[in-house]
């Protein structure tokens, strides 16, 4: 039979577990503002039943407040973490594609390459108008400078961007490692408390506003699985390994481990005309990290393809080495392995478009091997069929387990980041110095002497005289070599007006026979005729501007599009979100009501049995 006493006991309950559930309630308003909060509620169930012994059998006992748990769904958070990293990414390139887009733009505040183009050709039709007069020339040559001027404004500009770019992206490693550390020791201690029977809410919310955070950066996938009490039990332990696979599945986190990255300045340019001091990502513990794999995501996806994105522009082909390497002897001297590319793409097969930096890496069945100098030939076999090599000179030796596969310097970047830019900026200073300088140097100076002078040249950055005057090159030739004097040593960087002219303005021709009279100005004509050729893309070259801006302006709108798009879904999912964990005042004050009502009643209901056990005591003498 139970306790004279057993009702007070089962009102007791009730007191407390509405008690619970009050405390709760206010738990939850008080943090409706609080960021990465998620509702909790009680979760109570009725207490064990005793046996009485009577006819009646059992006889419950009240209830029991088992745990105070969240309401979350997982479904929703996948959904946020995959859409986070989508919006960071095209949130990245939106912002550096405006940038691109603001340097390439010409308006009535700000003369661009259109103006200081059409500048330079007005100037050279007043030396056809006016010939003999010096003062004329001096002030095309100086029209002609402020042309090459703008080439290298850009290429400091776009250089400065890569750089912002690459400081960014080792800003996103530390932020992850910091995340990293945060987790795993949150892990440990959600586990220790956990372990327990609690539940460690706000570890939790913590935890996961943390993930929120990361995801933005990178792409992430979270698995959360108990460990049971032994091997062979069903029986959760209430203790759980939670991990954190970021940038397509590579180990972040793992319990109370984790792994950090580091950033290390590469050895070698991936291009031609990139900044120094570039940053690899990779892993401290030695294991690499995938920085350029499809599945990357996030911010650091953004930053890595505007400041690496080739459109998918970089040397590639097939090892047709001899095995062993034959050996060959640089210009330095010394004698190196020859490893021979075969190549198809096009781009690969004009000098015009060359990107190979002059020495570099080249990948090897996922090994680098350092090269100090390249060469490129036209081979015909003997049967009209020809073959596009390059022969890179390598030190190291390597094994025949490296030799007869795909061979690549850099890596296919989908995408038209500043490398691709700096490349059509290289091809069009290319492109136009030759067809100026083809024509100029069938010219007799004012001396009379046929000079053979380009009117363009490459400059010594530091000191600004004619470093590169492209005497090894011949119009149309099917060879060349990285350390020539070609057109392949001229960037937007270098590019200038010959020096010697522009000390002697005698020294630039505009007749192909200065004794036939001043008044022949057939070279200066063919000058003018340049601007209407057919070049880069199959426009004139006063048409660059354009075909430039097009692709920057197309890039910053899908850019702004997605971004856009990825921030409207991004609300739509908080939103569904907040539906399920999400603070609702008018809910809380229901609940508040609700629970103060349940409270009352089981205060009332110990009134009671306080007054029955007074009576009972007090005047029956019990």
């Amino acid at each position: 039979m139970p306790s004279q006493f057993f009702g007070l006991n089962i009102a007791y309950t009730g007191l407390q577990a509405a008690n619970v559930s009050l405390n709760t309630t206010a738990n939850n308003i008080s943090n409706v503002e609080t960021e990465g909060y998620t509702r909790q509620n009680t979760v109570q169930k009725a207490s064990d039943a005793l046996h009485t012994w009577t006819t009646y059998g059992m006889a419950g006992s009240g209830v029991d407040t088992i745990e105070i748990n969240q309401t979350r769904n997982q479904y929703y958070d996948l959904k946020y973490w995959q859409n986070n990293a989508s919006a960071g990414t095209f949130d990245i390139k939106r912002y550096y594609m405006e940038q691109l887009e603001n340097y390439f733009t010409e308006t009535d505040m700000k003369q661009g390459f259109g103006t200081i183009y059409k500048n330079s050709f007005h100037a050279l039709e007043e030396v056809y108008k006016s010939p003999g007069d010096g003062m004329v020339k001096t002030q095309y040559l100086a029209a002609a400078q402020s042309l090459c001027d703008y080439f290298a404004s850009m290429y400091t500009s776009l250089q400065e961007v890569q750089l912002d770019a690459n400081a960014e992206i080792k800003n996103k490693v530390d932020e992850i490692n910091s995340i990293a550390s945060q987790v795993a020791t949150l892990n440990q201690q959600i586990n220790t408390i956990e372990i327990t029977g609690s539940h460690a809410n706000e570890l939790r919310d913590q935890r996961a506003l943390l993930v929120d955070e990361l995801s933005k950066i990178v792409d992430v996938k979270i698995k959360e699985t108990p460990i049971y009490v032994s091997e062979d039990s069903t029986e959760p332990s209430g203790i759980y390994t939670y991990s954190v696979d970021i940038a397509g599945g590579q180990s972040l986190v793992l319990g109370y481990e984790y792994n950090t990255l580091e950033c290390t300045t590469r050895e070698k340019k991936l291009n031609q005309s990139d900044a120094d001091g570039l940053y690899e990502v990779r892993w401290t513990n030695g294991i690499e990290f995938n920085l350029y794999g499809k599945n990357l995501g996030g911010e650091l996806k953004g930053l890595m393809e505007v400041r690496d994105g080739n459109n998918e522009e970089y040397f590639h082909g097939k090892d047709i080495s001899s095995n062993p390497p034959a050996s060959g002897t640089w210009s330095d001297g010394h004698s190196y392995h020859k490893i021979v590319i075969e190549v198809e793409e096009d781009y690969l097969m004009d000098i015009n478009k060359t990107t190979l930096p002059e020495e570099g890496l080249l990948t090897l069945v996922n090994k680098d091997f350092e090269y100090v100098g390249w060469t490129y030939d036209e081979v015909d076999d003997g049967t009209g069929n020809i073959s596009h090599q390059y022969t890179f000179y390598i030190e190291e030796l390597p094994g025949p387990q490296f030799l007869g596969g795909l061979a690549a310097v850099g890596r296919e970047i989908d995408y038209q980041g500043i490398p691709y830019y700096m490349e059509q900026m290289n091809e069009w200073v290319r492109v136009f110095a030759e067809e100026m300088n083809f024509i100029e140097k069938q010219a007799q100076d004012e001396y009379g002497e046929d000079a053979q002078r380009c009117l363009f040249t490459g400059a010594d950055l530091v000191d600004g005289s004619n470093t590169f005057t492209f005497d090894d090159f011949t119009r149309g030739e099917t060879s060349w070599r990285s350390d020539d004097d070609s057109y392949y040593r001229l960037t937007a960087a270098n590019f200038q007006v010959n020096q010697d002219m522009i000390h002697d303005v005698k020294k630039f021709g505009t007749s192909l026979d200065i004794h036939q009279g001043q008044d022949v100005q057939n070279i200066a004509k063919q000058l003018l005729s340049v601007q209407n050729q057919k070049g880069i893309r199959g426009c004139t070259s006063k048409e660059f501007l354009q075909t430039i801006l097009s692709d920057v302006a197309l890039a910053a709108n899908s850019a702004n599009t997605f971004s856009a798009v990825y921030s409207d879904i991004s609300k739509a999912i908080v939103n569904q979100r907040l539906s399920v964990s999400g603070v609702d005042n008018d809910e809380e004050a229901l609940n508040l009501v609700k629970f103060q009502e349940a409270y009352n009643l089981s205060a009332k209901m110990m009134q009671v049995f306080t007054e029955i056990y007074d009576r009972l005591i007090l005047q029956t003498g019990v």
